[in-house]
């Protein structure tokens, strides 16, 4: 029962959160969510209280979504990927997708689990709301605020091999980006393409 409870008080706050609805307390030291293994999130001045995401206005400049997937990330986190092929053909349809989409599939095809893919694509308010409460009440997923957006994550063991797998998602300014990871965590990665995107 009282995860159920938890449950729908943390679709409750994502709910305020995505609707704009004013600022949110995620509860203190013991809500906020530790960061997964996917990268550490440091902002200047952090507290245990994430900063709330800003309602949606008509002066919202719309984001023009990227269409290189090394050019989305700083050199410390290219780094850290080495030489894991991109977008390799055995994966199927990867970059630019004929809706602007773009895919990211950091990959060896010769690896039985360790893989990154991003998607970035549109995602309006109302999708992006349902879809992250979603992923809350029915995943067990956690969500925040921080870069004037709101991101859910979730990590998990691999059900075959000894390795973790995750999945991150960060929305805002009608962006979804929409990281599933195995084994392969690049500190820094989502904070990079949020730099890259919205700074």
């Amino acid at each position: 029962m009282n995860a159920r409870l938890a449950a729908g008080a943390a679709a409750l706050l994502l709910t305020a959160v995505l609707t704009g609805c004013g600022p949110s307390d995620a509860g203190g030291s013991n809500g906020t969510p530790k960061p997964t293994s996917d990268e550490t999130i440091a902002s200047p001045g952090a507290s245990d209280s994430p900063t709330a995401s800003p309602s949606p206005t008509a002066t919202t400049k719309g984001i023009a979504l990227p269409t290189d997937c090394r050019a989305i990330l700083s050199e410390d986190v290219l780094s850290q990927l080495g030489d894991t092929p991109l977008n390799d053909a055995a994966f199927g349809p990867s970059g630019v997708g004929a809706d602007g989409t773009l895919t990211c599939i950091w990959a060896d095809p010769r690896a039985d689990t360790t893989r990154l893919v991003t998607t970035i694509s549109k995602m309006n308010r109302g999708p992006a709301l349902d879809m992250l409460n979603a992923l809350v009440t029915n995943e067990g997923f956690a969500c925040f605020t921080p870069d004037g957006g709101t991101r859910c994550e979730k990590t998990w063991q691999n059900e075959q091999y000894p390795v973790t797998d995750g999945r991150t998602l960060f929305w805002r300014d009608d962006v979804l980006i929409d990281t599933r990871y195995s084994n392969l965590a690049p500190s820094g990665y989502t904070s990079a393409i949020i730099a890259h995107l919205f700074d």
